[in-house]
């Protein structure tokens, strides 16, 4: 049997239809940049996380920078990131100019640590930005006083998590203003690279649309020195076509992920994720942790089973982030994950036969281990 990481063939089969009516309309306007169909999605999706203001951008990392940008982080400032993210999240506080400032997640669902973050907060603090990882809400609500009692925002990272929610609340409307990816294999992904910036405050909304549009409202008038970074028409097509089924297809993630809590929570040496209290998780990624990984890993591969590992790398040990010089046991929690999560398959149409292949072979793999 064969068992892909992630199968976006079968989403596409579910939309394709609406899809080709959408880029008709598309072609029949030759309206390629803004247009309705973009304007269509943004409302959408901002009504969908709860926001009032949604501005889409050209990908996950424009939409962080520019969240950045908007709330006041400049160059010289610091920015307080999880150590276990994508590079991305660091990256963007770098583009600006501004270092980040990696601090350590919490052993059971590796979210960033608020003691850590309470800790790591100086007068160069310009904003802090949890990753709502793995599909799981970051608890938000222990960070959001930090942040109110040093004077800076909260910026969600929710690339992975949309359609999650803590407290009954929607990731992309937990604070201030919040960046998403809607890379191909998100839980909401196009067909190609886009992003979003979701806020209540028509400010940052404005600024954000300002500095993507560079930095001008009217055409040829520049009020600042912005990017480009646009929501591509076609990518809004897909989205909208997407969104309206994210809700069934996060219900089919979460049955996925109980049947694997089913299949391995009683398998010694593995340890499956658990949800943390007050968090509706949309499993973006099915994360266990097991003892030679790379082993494991390498068993899963040989039996035709897509798995990998998110992150192989704390930020702060890539060599992109060698200047901080912050090495080995600086972030011991991080630093232990890294070397034994492994991502399972998970990806809505995922079946129970597959599931059980997927079991069966890790079991055994550890079992040898």
């Amino acid at each position: 049997m064969k068992v892909p990481f992630v199968d976006l063939g079968a989403q596409q089969s579910e939309i394709e239809d609406e899809v080709r009516l959408g880029l008709d309309r598309v072609f029949e306007r030759t309206a390629f940049v803004g247009g309705p169909e973009v304007t269509a999605f943004e409302d959408a999706y901002a009504a969908y996380v709860g926001a009032s203001h949604c501005v889409g951008v050209g990908n996950g990392t424009d939409a962080l920078e520019l969240a950045m940008r908007a709330v006041g982080v400049r160059p010289g400032g610091e920015v307080i990131v999880p150590a276990n993210t994508f590079i991305a999240t660091a990256e963007a506080a770098t583009r600006i100019g501004a270092v980040p400032v990696p601090v350590d997640v919490d052993d059971e669902h590796l979210l960033i640590d608020p003691a850590a973050v309470e800790r790591a907060i100086t007068p160069r603090t310009q904003a802090i930005a949890p990753v709502h990882l793995f599909g799981q809400a970051a608890f938000v609500e222990q960070l959001l006083p930090l942040a109110s009692a040093a004077g800076i925002p909260v910026i969600e990272d929710a690339a992975q998590a949309q359609g999650a929610r803590r407290h009954g609340r929607a990731c992309g409307s937990l604070t201030t203003v919040a960046a998403t990816s809607f890379y191909p294999g998100k839980n909401l992904g196009a067909a190609g690279d886009a992003g979003a910036v979701t806020t209540s405050d028509p400010e940052i909304a404005r600024t954000v649309r300002l500095l993507s549009a560079h930095g001008s409202e009217t055409k040829y008038v520049h009020e600042v020195a912005g990017m480009n970074s646009r929501l591509d028409t076609i990518q809004a097509v897909v989205l909208s076509a997407k969104l309206a089924r994210l809700e069934k297809w996060n219900e089919l993630r979460r049955q996925a992920a109980d049947r694997y809590h089913a299949l391995l929570s009683g398998v010694a040496g593995v340890r499956v994720p658990e949800s943390a209290p007050g968090n509706q998780d949309v499993w973006h990624l099915y994360v266990v942790r097991v003892a030679s990984r790379d082993r494991v890993l390498e068993a899963l591969l040989d039996a035709g089973i897509g798995a990998g590992i998110h992150y192989p790398f704390p930020v702060h040990l890539t060599g992109a982030y060698a200047s901080l010089g912050l090495g080995d046991g600086s972030f011991p929690v991080a630093e232990r994950a890294a070397g034994e999560i492994l991502s399972l398959p998970m990806f809505p149409h995922l079946s129970p036969e597959q599931q059980e292949y997927v079991a069966d072979v890790l079991t055994e793999a550890v079992r040898h281990g």
